[in-house]
């Protein structure tokens, strides 16, 4: 049993036929002394005699028809070209921007420490979180409120903590009524939909209201 490989030069579009009854492992040179040639086909065949050659070498032109060195599919891996150049854009600011012409090999470079650096980063910020969590909960009851504060500083951790609270607020007004309208039984539900309560701190987050009781002065 023998294995056919078949190549196409790149130079002259020559066809060319390799027989092996192993694998074959150097890729063959073409007559025009270019050594830029791609593999088409591998066929394993039970005889090597010249019509069963033939045969198969017709196959192969018929599979190809229209296609050429400059057409046929290539694989991603054929496709990679390390030393591109590539010109991108480096943004440094909102608007400030540049324009670098850098080889493929370099930009994976970047790209890699990029998603390194990001991971990093997480695994950080994950960890400060558990010590500001750890200091938040012992802060009140330690001796220590100096140690504590100034590593939270050095970490950069802001000593804040998250209090729910109920507060009763009255509020008095005015309303335009209109006095042919029975408007004493719809007085509350006008209050009630227009009157609302709101923060202008951004510490303070108002989840809930409830107005209970509505009178007329």
């Amino acid at each position: 049993m023998f294995k056919s490989y078949w190549y196409v030069c790149t130079n002259c579009d020559a066809s060319i036929e390799v027989v092996s009854k192993g694998i074959h492992f150097q890729d063959p040179a073409c007559n025009c002394h270019d050594s830029q040639v791609v593999w088409c086909q591998t066929n394993v065949v039970e005889s090597s005699t010249t019509n069963e050659r033939n045969t198969m070498l017709d196959n192969l032109e018929a599979s190809m028809d229209g296609m050429t060195t400059e057409n046929l599919p290539l694989s991603d891996a054929e496709k990679y070209n390390p030393n591109l150049l590539v010109t991108y854009k480096v943004i440094h600011g909102y608007s400030d921007a540049e324009y670098v012409t850098d080889k493929v090999t370099s930009i994976e470079y970047e790209l890699h420490n990029g998603r390194q650096n990001s991971k990093v980063v997480v695994q950080y910020k994950n960890k400060v979180d558990v010590v500001k969590d750890i200091i938040t909960e012992a802060y009140a009851d330690s001796d220590d409120q100096d140690t504590l504060r100034a590593i939270a500083e050095a970490l950069d951790i802001e000593l804040t903590k998250t209090v729910e609270f109920t507060a009763t607020i009255e509020v008095a007004g005015t309303m335009e009524i209109d006095l042919l309208s029975d408007y004493g039984d719809n007085l509350e539900d006008e209050v009630t939909d227009n009157l609302y309560v709101d923060s202008q701190s951004g510490r303070i987050e108002i989840t809930e209201t409830e107005i209970s009781y509505v009178r007329e002065c």
